[in-house]
């Protein structure tokens, strides 16, 4: 079995915005082990992007991470921030979110880099396309020439710099070797004519030669973990194939590890060696492909495979979720399994919030709290779900009624007296 090269424990991120707190990513633990690709897949909404964020320490304001803990096995980071932080080190690990901002920021690029949703956006539309992937390369080249505790001092590259180099050519903050490095990688990443394509800017470019180009700019630091967030949207069917297939391939050459970030199961059937599927900010079920596809348990979880349209015998009809992902309100967040008010098979039990199951396991044998320890990294097994079908049949004679949480809801308002307010 491969060795986990990032431990995500109990990671948490919230939205304080003017009509309250945002649960986005609930109480979230997974691994991602050497040279995998493992998928977060659910609905639109489930907090899948704000995840894989919050694993980069990229979520804006009003967001913000509230808890957690992100290992990182890095042996030379490990002893380079042993003396000044010890609690953010155990072994060869070492908890990203403990270690100083700067330490923090220098990991972007050469350990964890991103393929963003949408590239057009992404790419500055008054530079080339070889300027900006050149600029990824030449920060990645200072950075490795620099020790980490002096990379701020010696990289700053401040107005009067950028005001010498539209002036004198010499003084430009990309070098040729970062050109054409930039060249290669656009090569590298099946480009036709890269040399010629490098002078060209975003909007001379198709949407899967954009994709490309984002994916070029993400290996110029030859990460160890390449998060790609919805590779493959808005683009044809061709095209999404050739996406995939590079990344495997890159994958296959570079040994990196892959968190592919999708609502497209498809994609997470052709890509991905173990899977987390992602509900109402929490993992719901995770497990390797093969649990999860021919074994599902969580109710979501077959919901989302019986949306799929069966190839070898189309004649059914397709069985939809019913109702929407909520809106994830902290005030309006129930303590119980967040699916229960959509789930066909939900229960009294559902009414409180479930732990993390092993699958098959019985009560006793199955530890509550996720995907193991962050120190130790044990796993309480390939196979889990926070259900508790988990453990046990469906029983009938405890299931809700299916107007619970309507009548529930109603008989609460009728109950409650209404606000005075201190005008009143």
């Amino acid at each position: 079995m491969a060795e986990d090269l990032l431990r995500v424990r109990d990671l948490s991120t919230r939205f304080f915005t003017e009509d309250g707190q945002v649960n986005a990513v609930e109480s979230v633990d997974f691994d991602v082990r050497d040279g995998e690709v493992f998928g977060i897949v659910g609905e639109s909404g489930s907090g899948k992007s704000v995840t894989a964020l919050s694993v980069i320490d990229l979520v804006e304001s009003p967001g913000r991470i509230t808890s957690g803990e992100v290992w990182y096995r890095n042996a030379d980071l490990a002893e380079e921030v042993r003396d000044d932080t010890p609690e953010a080190v155990d072994g060869e690990f070492v908890d990203v979110r403990r270690v100083p901002e700067n330490v923090r920021r220098s990991l972007r690029g050469p350990s964890f880099s991103t393929i963003f949703q949408d590239p057009m956006s992404s790419l500055n539309p008054s530079l080339t396309v070889g300027e900006q992937i050149a600029e990824a390369v030449e920060v990645q080249r200072r950075a490795r020439s620099n020790p980490r505790s002096t990379r701020s001092r010696t990289q700053g590259y401040g107005l009067t710099d950028l005001l010498s180099s539209a002036v004198l050519p010499s003084k430009s903050y990309v070098s040729d070797e970062s050109r054409a490095e930039a060249i290669d990688l656009l090569e590298q990443v099946g480009i036709p004519d890269p040399a010629e394509r490098a002078d060209e800017y975003p909007h001379e470019f198709s949407g899967g030669m954009l994709q490309r180009a984002m994916i070029a700019q993400a290996l110029a630091g030859e990460p160890d973990v390449l998060i790609a967030d919805e590779p493959t949207t808005a683009l044809d069917v061709t095209i999404q194939a050739q996406i995939l297939d590079l990344l495997r391939d890159l994958q296959d050459e570079t040994g990196m590890s892959i968190m592919m970030i999708t609502h497209n199961l498809g994609v997470i059937a052709r890509m991905c060696d173990r899977v987390g599927v992602m509900y109402a900010g929490e993992i719901v079920e995770r497990g390797t492909l093969e649990d999860v596809f021919d074994d599902p348990v969580h109710p979501y979880t077959r919901g989302l495979l019986g949306s799929i349209p069966d190839l070898d015998d189309p004649a059914p009809r397709l069985q939809p979720i019913e109702g929407n992902v909520p809106d994830l309100y902290d005030e309006e967040m129930e303590d119980r399994c967040y699916f229960a008010d959509r789930c066909p098979k939900a229960m009294e039990e559902c009414l409180n919030h479930p732990p993390e199951f092993e699958v098959g396991a019985t009560p006793e044998e199955s530890p509550e709290g996720g995907g193991g320890t962050a120190d130790s990294g044990e796993r309480t097994g390939e196979h889990t779900a926070r259900c508790v079908l988990a453990q046990h049949e469906y029983d009938p004679s405890q299931a809700l009624p299916n107007d619970y949480f309507e009548s529930g809801a109603r008989r609460k308002s009728e109950s409650e007296p209404e606000e005075v307010s201190a005008d009143d």
